[in-house]
């Protein structure tokens, strides 16, 4: 979805409102997936300064816990606010996904915000014991796995047995 900011900067006088679906089952986003669309508002408001502008994102996200590899599902419902300015079209380092001619790339934004928005660590609970390094099995099912009693520490540091 594109929207002409910089005709909005110049000629709007009432603000600007719409609500759209965004599909991201084809999209790289790392650790996570964002399987159904992701409802978003995006609305944009005349100032004397230029536009505000607001973006609404409701999406659910997947993956596997960081820890013990177990899937999780996390919904995210986040608004960001932009002010831009007409002198922030020129701007090479403006951080809004705009093209040559001053149109904003909404759904960029959206992917863009998705990948602020959700950590790069996903866990099933904060306090997920993991997996357990002798057995594999999660630690929270009850593995009674007790590393060998003659086992020298590891100095992480340099990796040398003590």
């Amino acid at each position: 979805m594109q929207f002409d900011l910089k005709n909005f900067l110049q000629n709007a006088k009432t603000a600007y409102k719409t609500q759209f679906s965004v599909t991201f089952s084809e999209d790289e986003f790392g650790d996570f997936r964002v399987l159904q669309p992701a409802e978003c508002t995006f609305t944009a408001e005349p100032t004397e300064e230029g536009a505000a502008m607001s973006l609404h994102v409701q999406a659910q996200v997947e993956g596997e816990c960081a820890r013990c590899l177990a899937p999780v599902t996390e919904s995210y419902d986040f608004t960001r606010e932009y002010l831009v300015r007409m002198r922030d079209l020129d701007d090479p380092d403006f951080e809004l996904p705009m093209d040559a001619e001053g149109c904003l790339d909404v759904r960029e934004l959206v992917y863009q915000e998705l990948i602020f928005e959700v950590p790069r660590v996903l866990l099933c609970s904060p306090d997920c014991l993991g997996l357990c390094p002798i057995c594999g099995k999660k630690k929270a099912d009850g593995c009674t796995c007790r590393p060998a009693e003659n086992s020298a520490p590891v100095d992480n540091f340099t990796k040398e047995v003590l």
